[in-house]
């Protein structure tokens, strides 16, 4: 069984079944208005080195293994990690640069997290990027994909859980959209959770692609 907990905006903590801990996109907190998250990462993934996804110091331990932005295969024990490169903005990085998106797997589970995405996925990225089991994408618009777009991204990698991330919540001091402008597009089902966490397994994955929308605390 693997836990997804969401710490706000893009941070992800992944537990694995032997508690291993996994945290993607750590931000520090105050800079943006939410809690620093309180977890310390046996590895630590950056899609970018952009100040609200790279603040690795406030979930690092000494023996934490950190990759930045890595492209390519990776190996760390049991887990396995894919860093595929896409844009954080419509014209190929021009405006504001590249970054990694990152397919995890753990316990026979994929979990695919895409950082700042700009752009709706091109076939080559998204064929890298696939099957995906739970997808973590951003839905806020203004420094990532519209709403709308999130709706293509999603049906471009047919996950199985999508869990939107990076967008308003209270407290932020961000200009993004709301969950809602991202679920006035959506024809999926909808599983609005009263926590930040769940749990998943090979044996508890739905048929079809769910949107399970986690509460921020």
């Amino acid at each position: 069984m693997v836990k997804i907990t969401w710490h706000g905006h893009a941070c992800f903590q992944i537990t694995t079944a032997d508690n291993k801990i996994i945290v993607i996109d750590p931000h520090d907190g105050y800079s943006i208005g939410l809690k620093p998250p309180r977890v310390k990462g046996d590895i630590i993934l950056v899609t970018h080195d952009h100040f609200d996804h790279n603040a690795v110091e406030v979930v690092r331990k000494p023996e934490s293994i950190i990759l930045k932005e890595h492209v390519g295969e990776k190996k760390i024990n049991d887990i396995e990690v894919r860093g595929v490169r896409v844009y954080h903005d419509k014209s190929r990085g021009r405006l504001r640069g590249e970054i990694t998106a990152y397919r995890i797997i753990v316990d026979n589970i994929s979990i695919v997290h895409l950082g700042d995405l700009g752009h709706v996925l091109e076939e080559d990225q998204a064929s890298m990027l696939k099957p995906v089991d739970v997808l973590l994408v951003p839905v806020g618009g203004t420094y990532t994909i519209e709403p709308h777009e999130a709706v293509e991204v999603i049906k471009q990698l047919e996950p199985k859980i999508a869990v939107p991330m990076h967008y308003w919540v209270p407290s932020i001091t961000l200009p993004l959209k709301t969950i809602e402008d991202f679920l006035g597009y959506v024809k999926y089902r909808v599983e609005r959770l009263d926590d930040n966490t769940f749990e998943v397994s090979r044996e508890t994955l739905p048929d079809k692609t769910i949107i399970k929308v986690l509460k921020y605390k």
